[in-house]
């Protein structure tokens, strides 16, 4: 798989709490330039970033995040404002303390209501991987199979773990009806980048990549010492 292929399926991202907008609007730059699936940044940014960008490239945000324990009209509220704002693509995390308490009919509810509010864009479900069982990881694969949704997400980078290709195989195997996953965190180099895709992984969350490629360390095996978010 050569690099612009590996980059198309990138969203390229800077969630950083203390991001400036001169780090978005590079990152915008670098998505442009780059031809990556999206540029992932947060909410506040996003109507400063879509009226930059012009539709050179999707502009994605983050819903709930990184805790996913606000309610569900909350989160409702934040995808129409990003809509509004010029939002292509919505990650939203689930409510994890509902998925404890073996409560995932109302996640699916959550789901299929932030749907609603996304307007025909793209949605992708965060579940957090490492707070959860394989069970668990299971039963959200089926959650996520009958919801609306477009995507399961493996993380948001800023838990206890990212992706690992463990849970990118697991939910390769329990997907069904046509959604897709992405791989967020933890993807450290081009090889990583290609063995998720090889296991089934449509998207990655990273800004390792590019970083990686403008510092002419463009070698499958060269890693960044930086986190991935």
């Amino acid at each position: 798989m050569n690099i612009d292929e590996i980059l198309s399926k990138v969203d390229h991202t800077v969630l950083s709490p203390t991001a400036r907008w001169e780090e978005v609007k590079e990152a915008v730059d670098d998505a442009i330039r780059f031809g990556t699936a999206s540029v992932c940044i947060a909410p506040c940014f996003v109507k400063r970033a879509a009226g930059y960008s012009g539709g050179r490239t999707k502009i994605c945000t983050v819903i709930g995040f990184p805790n996913g324990y606000c309610t569900t009209a909350a989160k409702c509220s934040e995808t129409a404002d990003a809509v509004k704002n010029g939002a292509d693509e919505i990650d939203m995390v689930i409510n994890l303390t509902d998925l404890k308490d073996g409560r995932f009919d109302e996640i699916l509810n959550e789901i299929n209501e932030i749907k609603k509010c996304c307007d025909g864009r793209t949605l992708k479900v965060i579940v957090e991987t490492c707070f959860l069982s394989e069970d668990e990881k299971v039963k959200m694969c089926k959650v996520v199979s009958n919801s609306g949704a477009d995507f399961i997400k493996t993380s948001t980078g800023f838990g206890t773990g990212g992706a690992t290709k463990q849970d990118v195989e697991l939910f390769a195997k329990h997907i069904s009806n046509g959604k897709l996953i992405k791989a967020a965190g933890g993807i450290a180099d081009l090889k990583d980048a290609e063995d998720f895709i090889a296991l089934g992984a449509s998207r990655l969350g990273t800004s390792r990549i590019v970083k990686l490629i403008k510092q002419g360390g463009a070698h499958k095996n060269e890693k960044l010492s930086d986190s991935s978010y």
